[in-house]
């Protein structure tokens, strides 16, 4: 193993830790933390700063470790949130790589992976309400994807550029 794959597996690492301990800052008022998606801010840095393949690692393990050792989210939403922030890790490092090593790019990476996730989040849920003979309707996916995370989503879009811009200046970050 080089010092580049030891490098990128303990920023997942890292990563991962931050999933299991950022949703205490909301878990107090669980509106406030379903509404700020603290999981998703390393979810989705994981991309930027480790690549798309730990990126994935780490979305599609921390909701499930953190379901199975704190009993938070619950199993269902774990489940959901799994495919959810590995597509937002995965898709950010993806675009990251391949988008011009501009600071737009981060944005747009950034964004599109927020999309892509949200939309694998809705077929997710989608399958899941199916087996479990539920509703999942498109006015459910809009407020859960959309309408109930705006504080989380501006939040992000405020957040993780800052972090991972002031990282690429520090030299600390693969551009």
């Amino acid at each position: 193993m080089n010092n580049r794959s030891i490098k990128h597996m303990t920023l997942a690492a890292a990563c991962l830790a931050l999933c299991m301990v950022l949703p205490f800052l909301t878990g107090q008022i669980p509106q406030i933390g379903g509404m700020l998606s603290p999981m998703h801010i390393p979810a989705l840095l994981a991309g930027f700063l480790c690549g798309p393949w730990w990126a994935l690692a780490v979305g599609a393990i921390a909701p499930l470790l953190r379901h199975f050792t704190l009993h938070m989210p619950p199993l269902i939403t774990a489940v959901a949130m799994s495919f959810e922030l590995a597509a937002y890790g995965c898709f950010a490092g993806l675009l990251y790589r391949k988008l011009p090593k501009k600071t737009s790019s981060v944005y747009i990476a950034l964004i599109a992976a927020m999309i892509l996730g949200r939309l694998v989040w809705g077929v997710v849920m989608v399958v899941i309400s199916g087996a479990t003979g539920s509703a999942f309707t498109w006015a459910a996916f809009l407020a859960g994807a959309f309408t109930k995370a705006i504080p989380g989503i501006i939040l992000h879009i405020l957040l993780i550029p800052v972090i991972v811009l002031a990282l690429e200046r520090a030299g600390l970050l693969e551009k």
